[in-house]
């Protein structure tokens, strides 16, 4: 299994709704993508104050690598991506991503 991690720092002036409608987005890859096991999204509730901005992130749990890289180019993540570097501040320097073998 393959655990892609995405952190971001969104806009401080993004609506609620826009933030909700994104989680929306980004959770309902895994009806549309094939391969994705599981989504979690959800805003940093850590007390341990070491987010350094990142307050927002989201996992995608694929069935194996090859599912991972299907992903990648696939349409509809490309739409949601478009979404979320709108969504963070300083556009993709304001996201962080990292994917391991779980």
């Amino acid at each position: 299994m393959i655990r892609h991690i995405v952190l971001a720092r969104l806009r401080t002036d993004l609506p609620q709704a826009e933030t909700e409608a994104l989680q929306a987005a980004i959770r309902g890859m895994k009806t549309e993508i094939p391969g994705i096991l599981q989504i979690a999204v959800g805003a940093d509730n850590s007390p341990e104050g070491l987010a350094r901005g990142y307050g927002h992130a989201f996992t995608v749990d694929f069935v194996d690598a090859s599912a991972r890289d299907a992903y990648l180019p696939h349409p509809h993540h490309a739409e949601v991506a478009k979404a979320l570097v709108a969504a963070t501040q300083g556009g993709v320097d304001g996201l962080l991503v990292l994917d391991f073998e779980a």
